[in-house]
C-alpha cells in the first residue's frame, strides 16, 4: 500500500480547516487557547484523505465541527479496511464485464450484496444532488463495506464473480469525491485503465435497491411491544394478520377489548386497546 495520499499540500483539507467554526475540547479552536489543529499535521500523521474524510464526515457543512482525535484515527482505520479487501478480492471478475444478473437469478446472499449496493448509490447520489449533507453519504459507505466484509466472510461463493467485481468497482467510485487519493490507487488495482475522474458516475436500479422484505413496529396503545417482518409489497389487509399472528401481540392483548387496528403501511401497526 501506498502512503494514503500522504502529501503535504492538499488544498481542499486546507479549506475544510479554515471554513465554518472548528470545535476542539469544547472551545472555537485558536492560538490563544493552544488547542488549534494543523492541517498539515494531521496530513501528515494520518494521510489527506483521512483527514479529509473526518472533516466531511464528522458532521454536516451547516453545523461546527468537532474535531476528534480518536474520530480520525477511527477513520484512518477504514480506509486501511477497504485498500485490504480490495488487495485481497481485486483479481475477481475483473474479465467477465458488469453483472445484469436479476434477483430472482441470485442467492439470498448474493442479493443482500446487490441490493444493499444500490441502496448505496441511491443515497450518495441523492446527497450530491443537493443535501450537500457528506456525513450520510459516508455512513452509507461505511455500511456497504461492512455488508461486504460479512459477505466475503460468510458467503463468499454464494455471489457472482461478476457481482463482486462490480460492487468493488462502484464502490471505488463512490469513494472517489471523498478520499481522491486511496481511490485512484484502488483504481488501478481493480485492473482500470481509464481515468477515475471521467468514469462515469453509478447508476441506482429502483428495483434492485427494494428490499424484499421490511420491519414493522407493533404498538399496543402507543407503546412499542414487538416487531414483525412482512413482504415489502404487503397491503393493510396482510400487515394486520401478521401483527396479529404475533406471538408476543397475542400475549400482549389477551382478554383485553379491541378498539381500533391502525395499519400504515411500510410503517407500523397500533393496537388500541379499551
Amino acid at each position: 500500500m501506498r502512503d494514503m495520499g500522504l502529501v503535504q499540500n492538499d488544498e481542499p483539507v486546507q479549506r475544510l480547516f479554515t471554513q465554518g467554526m472548528v470545535i476542539k475540547d469544547g472551545a472555537k479552536m485558536s492560538k490563544s487557547l493552544g488547542n488549534v489543529v494543523s492541517p498539515d499535521e494531521m496530513v501528515a500523521r494520518y494521510g489527506a484523505d483521512a483527514a479529509r474524510l473526518y472533516s466531511l464526515f464528522a458532521a454536516p457543512p451547516d453545523r461546527d465541527l468537532d474535531w476528534q482525535d480518536a474520530g480520525i484515527e477511527g477513520i484512518q482505520r477504514f480506509l486501511g479496511r477497504v485498500y485490504r479487501f480490495v488487495v485481497r478480492n481485486a483479481a475477481v471478475g475483473q474479465t467477465l464485464g458488469s453483472h445484469n444478473g436479476k434477483p430472482t437469478e441470485l442467492s439470498a446472499e448474493a442479493r443482500t450484496i446487490q441490493r444493499k449496493l444500490h441502496q448505496t448509490i441511491k443515497r450518495v447520489s441523492d446527497d450530491f444532488s443537493g443535501r450537500w449533507h457528506f456525513n450520510t453519504s459516508i455512513a452509507a459507505i461505511m455500511e456497504l463495506v461492512n455488508a461486504m466484509y460479512v459477505a466475503e466472510e460468510q458467503s463468499r461463493d454464494a455471489i457472482p464473480s461478476a457481482l463482486w467485481h462490480e460492487a468493488q468497482r462502484d464502490l471505488v467510485l463512490l469513494l472517489g469525491p471523498f478520499a481522491p487519493y486511496l481511490a485512484h490507487e484502488l483504481w488501478e488495482m481493480l485492473g482500470e485503465t481509464s481515468n477515475l475522474l471521467r468514469a462515469p458516475w453509478p447508476k441506482y436500479d429502483p428495483a434492485l435497491a427494494k428490499e424484499e422484505e421490511i420491519e414493522i413496529p407493533v404498538q399496543v396503545n402507543g407503546k412499542l411491544r414487538t416487531r414483525i417482518v412482512v413482504p415489502a409489497d404487503s397491503d393493510q389487509q396482510a400487515i394486520q394478520q401478521a401483527a396479529l399472528a404475533d406471538e408476543k401481540l397475542k400475549s400482549a392483548i389477551a382478554g383485553k377489548d379491541v378498539v381500533k387496528i391502525i395499519v400504515v403501511p411500510g410503517k407500523l401497526v397500533n393496537i388500541v386497546l379499551r
